[in-house]
């Protein structure tokens, strides 16, 4: 099972800006995606949680954790 961090339709705004938000360096951006659950909630990985480093985005630590429901996808038919 993997765990990933559950944002908030907020938070997920807050990272993704403008401006957009580093986890941490100058060219390690968030990237909050959508999972396959029902809910179509907003996640980030477990990573990106641990190894941010600026203060205004410390909230990220302490997200809650659900398991990870991959997206499903059709084939194209091409």
């Amino acid at each position: 099972m993997v765990l990933v961090g559950q944002l908030t339709e907020e938070q997920k705004d807050w990272l993704v800006g403008p401006p957009r938000q580093l986890v941490m360096g100058d060219n390690w951006y968030f990237n909050p995606v959508q999972d396959g659950s029902d809910q179509k909630n907003w996640i980030i990985s477990q990573e990106e949680m641990e190894a941010s480093e600026y203060p205004q985005n410390n909230f990220v630590k302490n997200l809650p954790l659900i398991e990870y429901v991959p997206q499903i996808t059709e084939p194209l038919n091409i």
